[in-house]
Order: C-alpha cells, then structure tokens, then sequence
C-alpha cells in the first residue's frame, strides 16, 4: 500500500501554468543532445524535475470551519506572534503567523487556508532573499490576500524566495474561497505566511512537514495555549 502511495503522490497532473516551463526544457533537451549526445539525458532528467515541480495533486481537504489548513507544500518555518503587513489593513496588534518554506522540491500550487470571501488582495514589489529567513516577510516581493472567515479576517501572504521571480494568484476580490481551493502559485522556492486573529490557536510546530489543502496549522476554540516560537 506504501509503494502505491508513493506513486500516486508522485504521478500525478501538472498544473497547466507548467506547460511552457515543461517543453522549453525538453526542446533545450533536444538542442543540446544534438550538440553532444550526453547533454540530452542531462536535459530530459531537468525536463522530468519541472514536471514534478508544477505537478498539481488533488488534496483531502477537511472540512471544518473551526480549522485551518496548510496553503502550502514545505516545512513550517515560523509560528509566532506578528505585527501584520501593513498593506493588510489588519491593525497594529500582534498576530498568530505561521510561516510554510517551499523549497525547490515541493508542490508550489498555493491552496486557501479557510473558507471565505476574499476582501483584497494587496502586492508589493520587493527584494528575493531566501524565503526561509524572517526577514523575508517585510523585504521580498509578495501578494496578501485579507479573507473574510466565520473567525473574522485572516491574511495569506504569498512571498517570492531567492530564485522565484514571479507570484501567480488567481483569486479576486469579493468572490468566495472554499478551504483547500486553489488559488495561486509561485515559481522556483517561496513561502506563505498566514495572519490570524485571536482564538487561533497553532496544531504545527516549527520544523514540521505541511501539506497543502491537508495539514491543520491551527485552529479556532481550542483550549490549550498557542506554540510560540521565540524571535532569534
């Protein structure tokens, strides 16, 4: 059952923004074989890892308005207290943020965390230094979604990382977002940060594997105290 799995996570269909990205490499790949045969194998193994780059899996996404789920493949990065993105307009007042880091590796189609209605949608041009590093959420490119919950407003950040160069997002303000729904992507290494309000309590700790439209980040009435990581 592991191994049938593992395949079914791993063949699976590419997102259609991939298409282009896909057959540039394999016409490279041809190029480059006939220049010099042992290119071409160096190439086609390229053309197979963008492929499974924008590979776009179905998900099993719970479906608990008291929950929030992942919007991202990666590793939680951060889950701590932050003053949101200004251009949020979510106030001054700390909030529950929880980081996901996509490598080069994950699935990078960006899935929305709860069910609501999008209220804007804010970007901001900006540097590309490694997602992962804190400092990331204020100085890199990105695009913030203010969504409307049963909870209140919750911000999704989506942050390009130091090889991504350009943020998709296919959502529009006013229209309603089911939780696991897709609604963007980021090319090549990123992040997303999500901002929640309190009564939010983080279910992940720093470190922890997350999987898109599946894992609980956090959730909303329950009765333990949030995991706060310190800032270093």
């Amino acid at each position: 059952m592991s191994l049938l799995n593992t395949v079914r996570n791993t063949i699976v269909p590419v997102h259609k923004e991939g298409y282009v990205f896909v057959a540039a490499f394999f016409v490279a790949s041809l190029i480059l074989g006939w220049i010099y045969e042992p290119l071409f194998w160096i190439g086609l193994v390229l053309t197979v890892w963008c492929a499974y780059f924008f590979r776009d899996p179905e998900r099993m996404t719970p479906q608990d308005d008291d929950l929030v789920i992942s919007p991202a493949d990666g590793k939680v990065s951060s889950v701590q207290m932050v003053t949101p993105p200004a251009e949020l307009s979510l106030g001054h007042e700390p909030m529950l943020r929880i980081s996901v880091f996509m490598n080069v590796f994950n699935c990078h189609v960006n899935r929305a965390p709860m069910r609501g209605r999008v209220v804007s949608i804010n970007y901001r041009s900006g540097s590309f230094v490694n997602a992962e590093l804190d400092k990331a959420s204020e100085d890199n490119e990105r695009n913030g979604l203010v969504i409307e919950t049963s909870h209140g407003q919750i911000g999704v950040v989506q942050i390009a990382g130091l090889v991504a160069r350009r943020i998709l997002c296919w959502a529009n303000t006013n229209e309603p977002l089911d939780a696991g729904e897709r609604f963007g992507l980021i090319r090549f290494g990123s992040r997303v940060d999500v901002f929640l309000p309190a009564g939010a309590v983080a279910r992940v700790a720093v470190g922890q594997t997350a999987i898109a439209g599946e894992t609980v980040l956090a959730e909303f009435g329950y009765p333990k105290g949030p995991v706060i990581s310190r800032r270093s």
